[in-house]
């Protein structure tokens, strides 16, 4: 009992670790991916996550029909608008009505070749 109270403990404890490890890639310049997705300057493209995530996972993208693909999150929490050419640590708002998270000035370098501030 006190094993498995234990093994759960260490489990519990290790998640938010795990989740904030979870990071976008750069597999070829201006491209961006994670385990479900891939985007580049023009947003998330079946083409690209087919290549470097996988058939399966471009097949389930195309499979999810028409959608914004222009605006995006990230496992982890980035989030990218390729109208704003901004990547954000969130994509939440602030009282005003504006994007409220954090410009991520690597990630936005990565995926659209620069880190303007807005």
């Amino acid at each position: 009992m006190i094993k498995v109270l234990g093994l759960l403990a260490v489990s519990v404890l290790s998640l938010p670790v795990n989740a904030a490890t979870v990071e976008p890639y750069s597999p070829a310049p201006g491209v961006l991916c994670d385990k479900s997705i891939c985007a580049n300057k023009h947003g998330i493209s079946v083409a690209l996550t087919t290549r470097y995530v996988g058939k399966k996972q471009g097949e389930k993208l195309a499979a999810a029909g028409q959608f914004d693909t222009t605006a995006f999150t990230f496992r982890g929490g980035l989030f990218c608008d390729t109208n704003e050419r901004l990547c954000r640590d969130d994509r939440y708002f602030g009282p005003d009505g504006k994007r409220s998270g954090k410009v991520n000035p690597h990630y936005t370098a990565l995926l659209f070749g620069h880190a303007d501030k807005p």
